[in-house]
């Protein structure tokens, strides 16, 4: 008989959120490992000490932790997952009949907490980890990633006429506000009469005292100039420096667009062009690969221009002091250069020879004689200081004209009449000593550190977390998009560190017994379903005395085997084949047979074990 099911709902009794999620969820293991109570002290000056309690901040960083791990793109789309989601109900505590918040209720959170608390939460991530030892700090890797912004190039539109109706808009919302507040002072009683003028608390108004330097009045007004000058970066929260323009033209600097105000147009590197960002991670050198510095800045600032900001915070805030700097070649300016070498930090960084831009003799065929301040041409003729450009910080040296002219190879060197002449920058001891790096062990292990160091981390964050395409507008949002972003990334390996993700090593394997035919099938064709990333297998130790007694039993001549080692890989490893290996390969060339294994395979094997066996 055929049946039917009515939809017939009963009130639940004495059911509770413990029962329903099951114990080794994850969810149960972050709340286990991660105490988000730090983030109260954090907001607690943000919010008045009396009135309606809000939204606990804890449940909101929690939030942005589901949305992470989840890859949700929408804050209405993660109350609604979270609302029929029984584990992430338990993790935030909310029973089942308790509704949720508002998705409107995140975004004005976010205002409110602004970025200087999303930068602290990141933060505060780090330092567990550099307290369970994840971070070393004895090298940094530079990059950068450019990010779409959630804006379209139709919204384009003149700076002057976007900025004129935003200076109305402010002035006359200070008109409406200076009205209220007069309306406001008119209905106070004398009781609640203002304070008179410089009547401020001193202990809540008084500037941070001077540190005690011993510095004339000179020496301090000429530090004063120098700083107000410089752009800081991070305390400019990535904004680009406008009111400084030089002879290019940007397109950005006469077109804003009007959806996302921030995002400037950006060339991508698989051709045309989209709005977007720049995202710089600082990532430290060590095995976590822990990211120590984030920042976004707009697509049009170059990539080399934050670096020395994000280093010596960086290196300041951890008190960390970094043998050496990676990056590519964009970051190879004599500025970023010469910092990283007074600094005593070896600057791993490839250097352009922009004297070879020609097919005439590059600045390479001339030797530099220090001593007497010259240059000599490949004819052995002398090349003298000529004149010195202060601005762009270069000497010209310049031959003879008559002996040029009358040079045999005048061709292949110049077409001038007056002679050839080279450049030399105030600084070329730092980039020779730079090169002189690219011919090092060193130097070329950094490269290629630094391409599995850092971008497999952004390919991360395109791949699983929404780092594809910014889904928040303008500059401040996306920075604390970002640092949610590197602070789960950053949380993932903590959590690995602490126990999450390990599973038990099989114990009692014999390896040289092959496994059954149908076996070996299902496990390769389960391996081939569940996962697509190759596999190390790792087993447990049999002993020696079991080991010589199994070969001992086929062959008399295993006997002289000591240790042996075999690894289960995807294939299936016959025992025929295995006995033909041991009877043919001398004992010399057994003892040498030592399969070794890259220390990045062994970590993936610890992380990853299925049940191969070594002896």
């Amino acid at each position: 008989m055929m049946g039917r099911k009515e939809r017939s709902f009963a009130q639940l009794v004495h059911v509770s959120l413990e029962e329903l999620v099951p114990q080794d969820h994850f969810y149960r293991y972050l709340e286990q490992k991660l105490d988000l109570s730090f983030v109260r002290k954090f907001v607690q000056e943000t919010y008045a000490s009396l009135g309606r309690p809000s939204i606990d901040p804890i449940v909101f960083f929690k939030l942005q932790l589901v949305m992470f791990f989840e890859g949700i793109r929408s804050e209405r789309q993660l109350v609604r997952q979270a609302a029929d989601r029984l584990s992430v109900r338990w993790y935030l505590g909310y029973d089942l009949d308790v509704p949720l918040p508002d998705h409107s209720s995140l975004s004005r959170i976010r205002a409110r907490y602004g970025l200087a608390v999303f930068r602290r939460f990141f933060e505060a991530i780090v330092e567990q980890c550099q307290q369970a030892n994840l971070v070393w700090g004895k090298e940094l890797y530079f990059d950068s990633t450019q990010v779409n912004a959630n804006a379209d190039l139709d919204s384009l539109a003149p700076r002057f006429a976007v900025e004129a109706r935003e200076a109305i808009q402010r002035h006359v919302a200070a008109l409406f506000a200076q009205d209220r507040q007069e309306q406001q002072e008119e209905g106070r009683d004398g009781r609640d009469s203002p304070s008179p003028e410089g009547s401020e608390d001193p202990a809540t108004c008084s500037h941070p005292l001077p540190l005690p330097v011993a510095l004339s009045e000179q020496e301090r007004e000429e530090l004063e100039a120098e700083h107000s000058m410089r752009h800081d970066w991070i305390a400019q929260e990535g904004r680009q420096q406008r009111d400084i323009h030089g002879a290019y033209q940007r397109t950005a600097d006469f077109r804003i667009s009007t959806t996302d105000p921030d995002a400037t147009p950006m060339r991508l590197k698989g051709g045309g062009t989209h709005l977007g960002y720049h995202t710089h991670y600082v990532v430290d050198g060590g095995k976590r690969r822990i990211i120590l510095g984030v920042l976004v800045v707009p697509g049009e600032v170059m990539d080399n221009q934050p670096l020395l900001d994000l280093l010596w915070r960086v290196s300041f805030r951890w008190c960390v002091r970094p043998k050496q700097a990676t990056g590519d070649a964009t970051y190879g300016t004599v500025e970023i250069l010469k910092a990283l070498e007074d600094a005593h930090i070896r600057a791993y960084i490839p250097v352009a020879d922009k004297g070879q831009r020609t097919d005439y003799y590059g600045l390479a065929q001339f030797t530099y004689d220090a001593i007497h301040d010259q240059y000599r041409c490949p004819q052995g003729q002398l090349l003298f200081p000529f004149h010195r450009e202060e601005q762009a910080q270069v000497v010209e040296y310049r031959a003879v004209a008559g002996t040029c002219n009358a040079c045999p190879v005048k061709a292949a060197c110049t077409e001038s009449n007056r002679g050839r002449h080279i450049h030399r920058s105030f600084f070329a001891e730092y980039l020779e000593r730079v090169k002189g790096y690219q011919q090092t062990f060193a130097y070329q292990k950094a490269l290629r550190k630094r391409q599995v160091w850092v971008e497999p981390l952004f390919a991360e964050g395109k791949q699983w977390h929404g780092m594809r395409r910014f889904r928040l507008r303008q500059l401040w949002r996306v920075n604390c998009e970002a640092l949610v972003i590197a602070s789960g990334q950053n949380l993932k390996r903590l959590l690995q560190q602490r126990g999450w993700g390990r599973r038990p090593f099989p114990s009692e394997a014999m390896a040289a017994i092959p496994p059954t035919r149908s076996q070996a099938d299902v496990s390769l064709r389960a391996r081939l379903l569940n996962s697509d990333r190759a596999s190390v297998a790792v087993a447990s130790l049999v002993a020696h005395a079991v080991a010589r007694w199994f070969f001992e039993t086929q062959v008399r001549r295993f006997a002289l085997i000591d240790i042996f080692t075999v690894i289960y890989t995807s294939f299936t490893l016959d025992y025929h084949f295995l006995l033909f290996f041991l009877l043919l390969v001398p004992r010399f060339q057994r003892r040498a047979c030592t399969i070794k294994l890259m220390y990045s395979l062994l970590s993936s094997a610890r992380a990853f074990s299925t049940g191969c066996t070594v002896f």
